[in-house]
């Protein structure tokens, strides 16, 4: 398993495939400071850099699970990363794409 894979979950839904930090990476990455995140619009490639951390432990870019349009993008993580810190996976999410 690629250390990417452990970094994120995938939901998909209606379309799209919702893509989130997981508890691992929140683990491996520890108390996330700043995230640059792709925004609406944006292609992504799998493979290739979905976001770019500034964490306790690491800063670290980490690579797309998926290939697509950015439809959506975590409105919790505007001006503050918190959410990426959550105890609820779920509220850990990034982003909403839309699969080529």
């Amino acid at each position: 398993m690629s250390e990417e894979s452990t970094y994120f979950w995938t939901k998909k839904m209606d379309g799209k495939t919702r893509i989130g930090l997981t508890k691992a990476g929140q683990d491996e990455l520890g108390s996330i400071k700043f995230a640059h995140l792709p925004s609406v619009g944006d292609n992504v490639t799998a493979g290739k850099t979905l976001i770019s951390v500034e964490a306790e432990k690491a800063v670290s870019d980490i690579n797309s699970p998926v290939t697509g349009e950015v439809v959506a993008v975590n409105p919790q993580l505007d001006n503050d990363f918190d959410a990426l810190n959550s105890e609820e996976e779920a509220d850990a999410w990034l982003a909403d794409i839309k699969e080529a």
